[in-house]
């Protein structure tokens, strides 16, 4: 039995390398000695070759289940000194939209599978393997390291022992840190706390020349830049160090309603521009959301309004067309807060121009109200309604035109109907750090827009797959047209030119450190950015 698993590695990886045309010898793989699995089982390549997405497919030829950072190096450093090389990529918990995460004729690594799991906890006692989660001992400076792969319930779930939360988030908890820390992780708190990528104190990466780096502001910091935001390009994640704070117990959520956008827009600039005061005179999480027709009144996101707090459209009067406009907002206390946060809420919302009749508030746990997203997801799983392509779009769109985009897309392109929420948040674009690959408009305010969108097979016109791709072609075009400069969030460019564009200024240091640090281009293919070297000449159109 000692030797089964060498044999059936043995045989894998000569299938693998055999069928990508490399000329390595499978036995000098077998010295890497993988503590996870290499596996080419059709249902594991099934299950990689689809996204949250569900508009492309692509199988890999292979998928790891890696229990280390080493069994990751080991693949990448294969890869890069093979003589034609093969892609990879990693994988967290598939949730991107337009197949970011698919490796062609490649491998796909399952950072976030239940088996990588089950052997990173076994490889606990090894520090070298860099447990899944660990404390840190600074008071002053809390933080926790944590696998790439593992998902931010699990961490929120971890740090909540120890009376700890991250500071910042994404709306959705069951993401892998990796995944996210590779577009910048936005949420509520981002005005405040800026995005997850500035959140972060240290990395391990490894790069597309298979070494693993540890990085951070005073280390390998061109690394650590380049990699936060970096659409995988420059390495794959295997460790964070996390910012930690103090956790509440409990939120205080509110929403309130508008019909006038430019009373809506001002509010919420007006909330976020209080992020450099005490918690007891700011909001801890701002957004917001627009509202086209009563169906999006009770989205998938919650069912906050109802049963006990109804809402109609047409009994508040909306003009522009009935859209109204959302603020979402909450106030997080404890015990010791309680007696005081009625009155906190109370004089930040005297200073708002919402409609006075529309205040909605509930009580809940933090955590419960961190996982909100998902407690919705699994009541959509249960009627089938989950697992549909999601033609999402979300950009980043300048504060300066932001009304101009309410007019023209809002109360213009959308019409009265839509099949999913529609987001809208100001950010404050000092919370960024510039040294990020991230990209994002030339104004210290910025918009967050979210067109969370499912295309529902129903046979009606405004929810196929075919019309909302058209619609948002058709909002691209718009904002091109009017020269607003939007920048994409989550990007899926199908050229380098407008790759070029999107980057704008930045897109000659992200072809340096692409050069830098994966030279040959084998990771995170998917995205469409670079073509990999091995499968052309190297020449200066294929950057």
């Amino acid at each position: 039995m000692p030797t089964t698993k060498p044999l059936i590695l043995s045989f894998v990886i000569y299938h693998l390398l055999s069928t990508v045309g490399l000329t390595v010898d499978p036995n000098g793989l077998l010295g890497l000695g993988f503590d996870g699995q290499l596996s080419v089982d059709a249902a594991d390549v099934e299950t990689v070759s689809l996204d949250f997405g569900r508009m492309t497919q692509v199988k890999p030829l292979a998928v790891l289940h890696p229990a280390s950072a080493d069994d990751i190096a080991g693949l990448v450093r294969t890869a890069y000194q093979s003589a034609q090389g093969f892609t990879v990529s990693a994988r967290g918990h598939g949730h991107s939209i337009n197949g970011q995460a698919h490796a062609t004729d490649g491998v796909v690594i399952a950072m976030s599978s239940s088996t990588s799991k089950r052997n990173r906890i076994s490889l606990q006692g090894n520090p070298a393997a860099r447990p899944t989660l660990l404390l840190g001992d600074k008071p002053s400076c809390s933080y926790m390291d944590v696998w790439g792969g593992e998902l931010w319930i699990d961490v929120l779930n971890s740090t909540l022992e120890y009376g700890l939360a991250p500071r910042s988030w994404t709306d959705y908890l069951y993401l892998s840190v990796g995944g996210t820390l590779s577009n910048a992780g936005i949420s509520g708190q981002a005005f405040n706390h800026g995005p997850q990528i500035t959140n972060v104190y240290e990395l391990d990466v490894v790069t597309g020349k298979g070494e693993v780096v540890t990085c951070s502001n005073e280390h390998n910091s061109e690394l650590f830049h380049a990699v936060l935001g970096g659409l995988g390009q420059f390495g794959i994640i295997t460790r964070a160090r996390i910012a930690l704070e103090p956790a509440p117990q409990r939120v205080r959520w509110i929403r309130v309603l508008y019909s006038n956008f430019s009373a809506f827009t001002k509010d919420q600039e007006y909330l976020i521009s209080l992020h450099g005061n005490p918690s007891t005179d700011r909001f801890d999480y701002v957004e917001g959301f627009v509202i086209v027709d009563e169906g999006l009144i009770n989205n998938w996101r919650s069912s906050f309004f109802s049963p006990r707090n109804p809402v109609k459209i047409s009994s508040l009067g909306a003009a522009n067309g009935g859209v109204l406009y959302c603020l979402e907002v909450t106030k997080n206390y404890d015990e010791s807060t309680a007696d005081t946060v009625d009155q906190e809420v109370g004089a930040l919302l005297k200073k708002l121009d919402f409609i006075p009749t529309t205040i909605f508030t509930t009580d809940i746990p933090y955590l419960d109200f961190l996982d909100r997203v998902h407690k919705a997801e699994l009541k959509l799983r249960s009627k089938g309604l989950w697992d549909v392509p999601h033609p999402w779009l979300n950009l980043f769109v300048p504060k300066s035109r932001i009304a101009d985009f309410d007019r023209g897309v809002f109360k213009g392109i959308l019409g009265n109907k839509t099949s999913g929420p529609i987001l809208i948040y100001p950010m404050n674009k000092n919370k960024w750090d510039h040294r990020s690959s991230v990209v994002t408009p030339d104004e210290d305010i910025f918009y967050l827009v979210g067109l969370l969108r499912s295309a529902l097979d129903s046979g009606e016109e405004t929810q196929t797959m075919e019309y909302l791709n058209n619609q948002n072609r058709q909002i691209l075009r718009f904002c091109n047209e009017a020269g607003i400069k939007v920048k994409h969030y989550l990007p899926n460019h199908s050229t380098q030119e407008e790759w070029k564009a999107h980057f704008g200024e930045k897109w000659d240091l992200f072809v340096k450190r692409k050069m830098e640090f994966d030279p040959k281009r084998i990771l995170a293919t998917g995205q469409r950015i670079f073509q990999p070297a091995f499968t052309s000449s190297t020449s200066s159109s294929s950057w």
